[in-house]
Order: C-alpha cells, then sequence, then structure tokens
C-alpha cells in the first residue's frame, strides 16, 4: 500500500512554459491524488511573455481548485520559488521546474522515502539530458559548490523536492537568482535538518531552450553565490 502524506502542496515556477505546463499540472493532480490525503496545486507564472497564463486559464477550468499566483513581472527564479513557499499551505511541499525535463510521476519516489526523521527528500539526475557544455558547466559548479560550501548532498541543482513546511519556521530565503539553490540547501543543512535523496530521471527538453542558462542571470547567480559565501563568513 502506498504512503499517503497528511497533506501536500505542489507548485510549479513557470516562466515562458506555455507546451509543458498543462501536462504537469494534469500529472500533479493525478499523482497527487495517489500520494496524499489532502493537496492542493500551484503554478507560480514569473511574468511570462508567452501564452502559459492563457494555458493557465484553461486548465483552471478543469481542475477549479488550481491556484495560480502571477507575477506581473519576472521576479527570478529565486524570487518565484519565495512564492511557492510563501503561497503553500501543506504539512508537505514539492516543487519542480515547469520547463517539463522533471517527471511528476516520480513523485512517489521521494514519497517513499520520507520520515519522521527526514525533513527533505532531494532528487539526483539520472543521466543529466542538457548540452555537453551544460552538462560540464553543472558538474564544475556543482563540485565548487561542494568544495567551497560543505554541500552534502549529491547535486544541488536537483530542483525536484519534497521538503517538510516546518523547516521554513527555521529556514529564510533572500535571492531572487537561480543562487537560491545554494541558499535553501546550505540553510537546511546548516540547521541540522535531515535529508534523503533519490535517483530520479532528467529528461530531453522538448520545447524552447533554457531560461536561466544565459550569461545575465548565470552572472547574477555566481555573484549572489560569492555573497553568500561572505554573508556565512561574516556571521561567523
Amino acid at each position: 500500500m502506498m504512503k499517503k502524506l497528511s497533506s501536500l502542496s505542489i507548485f510549479f515556477p513557470a516562466y515562458n512554459d506555455e507546451k509543458t505546463i498543462s501536462g504537469l499540472v494534469k500529472n500533479a493532480y493525478k499523482y497527487g491524488a495517489l500520494v496524499a490525503k489532502k493537496f492542493e496545486v500551484i503554478v507560480i507564472d514569473d511574468g511570462s511573455q508567452d501564452k502559459t497564463a492563457e494555458v493557465l486559464r484553461q486548465a483552471q477550468k478543469e481542475f477549479p481548485g488550481l491556484k495560480i499566483v502571477t507575477h506581473h513581472q519576472n521576479c527570478g527564479y529565486g524570487g518565484a520559488l519565495k512564492s511557492g513557499f510563501a503561497n503553500s499551505s501543506g504539512d508537505y511541499i514539492f516543487y519542480t521546474d515547469g520547463d517539463g525535463q522533471y517527471d511528476v510521476g516520480e513523485l512517489p519516489l521521494l514519497v517513499a522515502k520520507m520520515d519522521k526523521e527526514i525533513a527533505v527528500v532531494n532528487g539526483y539526475k539520472d543521466g543529466r539530458q542538457d548540452t555537453f557544455f551544460r552538462f560540464l558547466a553543472g558538474k564544475v559548479y556543482t563540485f565548487f559548490l561542494k568544495l567551497i560550501f560543505g554541500i552534502k548532498i549529491r547535486d544541488v541543482d536537483c530542483d525536484f523536492r519534497l521538503i517538510k513546511k516546518e523547516v521554513f519556521e527555521k529556514v529564510k530565503l533572500s535571492f531572487d537568482s537561480g543562487a537560491i539553490c545554494l541558499e535553501l540547501v546550505k540553510k537546511i543543512q546548516d540547521a541540522g535538518f535531515k535529508f534523503a535523496e533519490v535517483k530520479v530521471s532528467h529528461l530531453p527538453r522538448k520545447y524552447g531552450r533554457s531560461q536561466f542558462f544565459t550569461f545575465k542571470r548565470i552572472w547574477q547567480t555566481l555573484v549572489d553565490d560569492f555573497n553568500f559565501w561572505i554573508l556565512l563568513h561574516f556571521k561567523k
């Protein structure tokens, strides 16, 4: 018999994801019902300039309970995640990206690992389906984050996570860039919460290109990573 969580919030940060977000919402309703006694589905539309908002309005007709949080201007990946966490009411929070490179159908794998001792179940990618350059950049980036920040999990940038809501009573997030992934993992780790890890699929991108992998966004993430390092050492 499949384990069921008491209550679960599922959210997707979405930016120009008109081609993928509808399928993710449908799968969220399908698998949310399997793994939780009560659940909600939320999409953070982070200032999309395509038809994401229109697609979500259509999805809301099929799923009237779908909660849409709209940023009228793009707030960055970190800004979208902070909105997702703030608008989640479940005892557990699951999120993954709106671009469809992770399979919501693997949510039960995370739920199976969650217990009283575990606060976060973090995925790690099974064969990253990206260009060689992005694959290499990701490996180098992860290596240095582990070295410099003492990160203990395998894949800090795998945004396929199940987190107990109580974590956010102690962990407060600040960054609006992609640096929030490092900040999230590091602060949870330093607060003494226990992680479990699960291997998850990473799927080829079917539509468009990464909204994150641009010079401007990468640069801002690296700057924020450095500022985070300064902050941690200043506090010490």
